[in-house]
């Protein structure tokens, strides 16, 4: 439980800290996102969500 919190808290904290220096830069991503394709984002998201297991996988071995 205590390391997923840690984990929403430093995702909290990261999304806080783009939304707070760069703003229009957020807004061009999201209307980049809005402009493409279902399995575009589909395969973006696999690729994040692969990247972030392994991130994990990574800090759990050390």
């Amino acid at each position: 439980m205590r390391d997923l919190l840690m984990a929403l808290g430093l995702m909290a904290a990261i999304e806080g800290l783009v939304l707070a220096l760069a703003p229009l830069r957020l807004e061009k991503l999201v209307r980049m996102l809005a402009s493409m394709s279902q399995n575009q984002k589909r395969a973006i998201g696999l690729f994040v969500l692969a990247f972030g297991v392994a991130l994990v996988w990574l800090a759990r071995q050390f």
